[in-house]
């Protein structure tokens, strides 16, 4: 009967022990989802026949936002991708409900603060893409009643036109870097 005590105490103990170690896991766990909310973001890129075409993550580092983007479905070449100043993406507007390029200092193109690098595409119609930036927070993203993110169905010239060329660029050129169509966008929400 001792025998039995003992080892039902240690049974006792043990289920305590582990109702701790997973009460404490739990806790863990919701600190750890306390934490990065608000660190996080995510579109998920839609063309406009309405089929997915890729996603775009935004996380929060210390240096400033990581930007990924896994993108299919685009012919091979450089598209233009930018953060734009609303979040609304009616394919029945051609994507023009997302306003123009994230600009809140009403700066020139390429020194808009929703400019990003152009996306590469393969062969096989697939991007990825990794930026770092400090042009924008996630707060920033949500802002307003959020922003969208545009994949551009041409390359982004960035506002350079040289001057070599004996032309002066037009208000299209240094509005949207000439990057064409919106083939794609998304919605910018909080993960």
């Amino acid at each position: 009967m001792e025998r039995f005590r003992g080892v039902l105490a240690g049974v006792i103990v043990l289920a305590v022990g582990l109702g701790v170690l997973i009460g404490g896991t739990k806790a863990s766990t919701a600190a750890m989802q306390e934490q990065s909310r608000g660190r996080e973001a995510t579109a998920i890129m839609w063309n406009q026949a309405g089929e997915q075409v890729g996603t775009v993550t935004f996380e929060q580092e210390d240096a400033g936002i990581r930007v990924r983007a896994d993108v299919w479905g685009l012919a091979p070449g450089f598209h233009g991708f930018h953060v734009h100043s609303v979040g609304n993406c009616d394919a029945a507007t051609a994507f023009a409900s997302a306003g123009g390029h994230l600009n809140p200092m009403a700066a020139t193109h390429a020194d808009h603060v929703g400019d990003m690098p152009s996306l590469q595409v393969l062969a096989d119609g697939t991007a990825s893409s990794r930026v770092l930036t400090d042009r924008f927070s996630i707060a920033d993203l949500l802002a307003d009643g959020g922003r969208a993110v545009i994949i551009h169905a041409d390359p982004d010239n960035f506002g350079n036109i040289p001057a070599r060329y004996g032309v002066t660029p037009d208000q299209a050129t240094l509005d949207t870097g000439d990057a064409g169509a919106r083939f794609a966008c998304g919605i910018v929400a909080a993960m």
